[in-house]
């Protein structure tokens, strides 16, 4: 007898419809054919367990297996539950009606416990897509799945509550839609308040959260790089549904069911600097998503960037100037969105204390200073829109019991501005931020006087500007523009953003 159940493949973060075939003959074997994994191929032996627990059993006849269609690839324990009802309504020790309208995955454990997948927001989604009823998957993944509006989720606890469930024994309880997409508030990341001094870097920090611009810290150690970087996040704007469903796919197809339901707070990544470039970026045998894919609509953090393999930052050039990263094999392509903002900090030489007043550590010579530096090479510190130099903290500022400007005040006007930015761009695809407009979208949004046109003009030839460092200048002066509520940029705009080039600069290094 020939039974059909509905499965799903990932391929990306997008799930692909499988036909799990399973046909039964005289005869003896047990043939799993399509592509199938290692693990794939062990599922027999925990599907005979967990049948064995509940009163069931594998049939000792021919068993032939197809995931049908046959030339792509599967992967991971996920197809146990449906390999296991299909086994059954195959030999007819299982049958019902309801089985042909629903998608079913899960991962058997040797007792018939379910066990979370990868994946179930995307395999949700090509459910509905394809006309389905429902899903049924394990309890775990219920939550997140049930963010498709439309689909009838059921989670499940056992084996033995879906077989019951399709015997029409018993009910499934159906996983609630989650309520209204509640936006993230940004309270679960470290408060700007708390942070004593350093206003011009708080300056420069809300410049980068309202245009979305990559940002760049060069200071000393102990001069509170770090401790700004992770405060970033929580002035960034709240994420829209459409982004909130994105990076909850990803974090599925990477994590499995980490949070229930929707990612809503904006990810924010911190690699350590010994991470190979297969893990930035994504890849391996069976491909996953990499830490820029991961803090995709969120912030990558990169502490001390000089200590990367070189290698490794020269890989995040296509992706920030892109806003996606492609893998290529032999045998296929997939893409992964990653529209992040980086942010690096670094010491201005390799003890540590260059140009700082004061110190006993400047005994760096020039040669190892211009060494130390070009572990970044040029073409990526072009695609950094803000350079700023960090200083130390006085004394003074450090013992003062003066509040800080909170967190939830900067945020405030991080998302006015980001409103008009949003306005701007209404009738332009995949951009909602001055950081992903291109030369064109410069040209018409970025529009100069006469004063300011020769104020950059100046800044151009006396810096020694490539056309790159051209196109952030006016990004980031559009941004500060609209920070201010200014429909065109000015002087002043410009000027503050010219200063954001610090290693633009001649003679930085002395």
């Amino acid at each position: 007898m020939l039974s059909k159940i509905h499965g799903s493949a990932l391929y990306g973060i997008e799930a692909t419809p499988v036909t799990i075939e399973v046909n039964i003959d005289p005869g003896v074997g047990y043939h799993l054919v399509g592509l199938p994994d290692n693990a794939i191929r062990e599922s027999n032996y925990r599907i005979a367990s967990a049948l064995s627990q509940i009163g069931y059993r594998i049939p000792g006849k021919k068993i032939t297996i197809n995931l049908s269609p046959a030339d792509l690839r599967k992967e991971g324990a996920c197809y146990d539950l449906p390999l296991a009802l299909g086994i059954l309504l195959a030999s007819g020790q299982l049958s019902s009606d309801m089985l042909p309208n629903y998608l079913i995955m899960g991962e058997l454990s040797l007792d018939g416990q379910l066990q979370p997948i990868k994946g179930a927001l995307p395999i949700a989604l090509a459910a509905h897509k394809n006309g389905l009823k429902g899903i049924v998957l394990p309890r775990d993944n219920a939550p997140e799945a049930a963010v498709v509006k439309g689909l009838e989720v059921r989670g499940a606890a056992n084996l033995g509550e879906v077989i019951e469930f399709f015997k029409g024994n018993t009910e499934l309880k159906r996983a609630s839609l989650p309520p209204t997409h509640s936006k993230g508030t940004g309270s679960g990341f470290p408060d700007f308040s708390e942070v004593r001094g350093q206003e011009t870097v708080k300056r420069c920090m809300e410049i980068a959260a309202a245009g979305g611009h990559n940002l760049i810290l060069i200071g000393p150690p102990g001069s509170g790089k770090t401790m700004l970087a992770r405060r970033l996040p929580g002035i960034l704007p709240p994420m829209s549904l459409e982004e909130a469903l994105e990076t909850t796919k990803i974090h599925s197809v990477a994590a499995g069911a980490s949070p229930p339901g929707l990612i809503r707070e904006r990810p924010y990544r911190n690699p350590h600097h010994t991470i190979s470039g297969s893990a930035l970026v994504g890849g391996g045998s069976y491909p996953q998503p990499g830490e820029i894919s991961l803090a995709h609509n969120g912030v990558l953090f990169l502490d001390e960037l000089p200590e990367f393999k070189r290698h490794v930052l020269e890989v995040l050039r296509q992706p920030l100037e892109d806003r996606q990263i492609t893998i290529s094999r032999s045998r296929f392509t997939i893409t992964y969105p990653s529209s992040f903002m980086l942010v690096a900090s670094m010491n201005p030489s390799p003890s540590g204390y260059f140009k700082v007043p004061g110190s006993s550590g400047n005994g760096n010579k020039p040669m190892e200073m211009h060494r130390y530096m070009n572990r970044i090479s040029g073409p990526l510190l072009d695609r950094i829109d803000i350079h700023l130099e960090v200083n130390p903290v006085p004394f003074d500022e450090i013992s003062s019991n003066r509040q800080g400007e909170s967190s939830a005040r900067i945020r405030k006007r991080v998302v006015a501005a980001r409103a008009l930015q949003l306005k701007r761009f209404e009738t332009e695809v995949g951009v909602h931020s001055n950081a992903q407009m291109g030369p064109g979208l410069i040209r018409r949004y970025c529009p100069l006087k006469t004063g300011p046109r020769n104020l950059l003009k100046k800044a151009m030839e006396r810096l020694e500007l490539s056309a790159r460092a051209y196109d952030r200048i006016l990004k980031v002066a559009r941004t500060i523009a609209d920070l201010d509520g200014n429909a065109e940029i000015m002087e002043r705009h410009l000027a503050e953003a010219i200063q954001y080039r610090s290693l633009d600069r001649e003679g930085w290094l002395g």
